[in-house]
């Protein structure tokens, strides 16, 4: 049995089709497929698989079969490998069979999807493993493809990361533009109080001890440390003492997560599982 990851629960179709109807579109342009129109006559048809060609784990197998059956509402897509479970190089991914044409038309925008999202996903697992033991948890930022921030925040999720805010409405988090316009920590963090409903996180961003101090004063739900020292988190997890969440941020490396968590924070967020994931290489192989 594969191990599995995380059971990040499935996004919906619905979330997903304008996505794979946006993509489709960019990729067939006004003419549609040309190559598959000279070549392969309209009633072929194929059988195909989504191959791994490295060590991943899985996110975004719905892309692929909604790119496909966008194309070809007949075809069959037989996911095999599930989101958040691991595969190694050479394991079937997705069996497809249907229309010759739909298949390679749809070919490019499902691995595109599906090589981008595994990725993010097998990134994330490596930074989770880093910090596995400590208590800290990872998290994903908003520095997501535009488009795509549904998507790739799933993939975090496949890799056994958390997400944090997924937009600018769902949870109050106060930046250094913020505190400069207000006047000051503590006026930022009274301001969200007043404003935030009884459901609404407040969090605000500190990069000094004595912002810290300021922040404690006022009861934020988060703090989040920034690009903060080594040295510095230890003392800020001391004067926090539990009661607030600590999230570390900045400049986080996989060379470097370790040694973080280590200080006692709770979270630790990676712009990097999004913004600089690699793509994970997947082909397309007629079977």
């Amino acid at each position: 049995m594969r191990d599995v990851t995380t059971m990040a629960p499935a996004l919906p179709d619905l979330l997903i089709e304008p996505v794979i109807r946006a993509a489709l579109a960019e990729d067939l342009g006004r003419a549609g497929d040309v190559t598959a129109t000279a070549c392969i006559p309209e009633t072929a048809r194929m059988r195909a698989v989504f191959a791994a060609r490295k060590d991943g784990v899985m996110a975004g197998g719905a892309c692929a079969r909604l790119a496909v059956q966008a194309l070809d509402a007949g075809a069959t897509v037989q996911v095999r490998v599930g989101d958040g479970e691991t595969f190694g190089a050479g394991d079937i991914l997705i069996i497809v069979e249907g229309r010759a044409r739909a298949i390679l038309a749809a070919e490019r925008t499902a691995l595109n999807l599906l090589g981008r999202l595994c990725g993010i996903a097998t990134l994330t697992r490596t930074y989770v493993q880093a910090v596995e033991g400590t208590g800290a948890r990872i998290a994903d930022t908003r520095k997501t493809t535009p488009g795509l921030r549904a998507l790739e925040k799933h993939a975090v999720a496949c890799g056994g990361g958390i997400n944090h805010r997924f937009g600018l409405d769902d949870a109050i988090l106060i930046k250094d533009n913020h505190i400069a316009l207000c006047g000051g920590v503590a006026e930022a963090v009274r301001r969200a109080r007043a404003h935030a409903g009884h459901l609404m996180k407040v969090e605000v961003e500190v990069d000094s001890l004595d912002q810290l101090d300021a922040a404690l004063t006022e009861g934020p739900d988060v703090i989040m440390l920034d690009n903060f020292s080594l040295d510095d988190l230890r003392r800020a997890v001391a004067r926090a003492a539990g009661g607030v969440t600590l999230e570390a941020s900045g400049g986080v490396t996989l060379e470097t997560v370790r040694a973080i968590a280590g200080t006692g924070v709770d979270v630790i967020s990676v712009g990097a599982l999004t913004h600089s994931a690699p793509n994970l290489d997947i082909g397309l192989d007629a079977a």
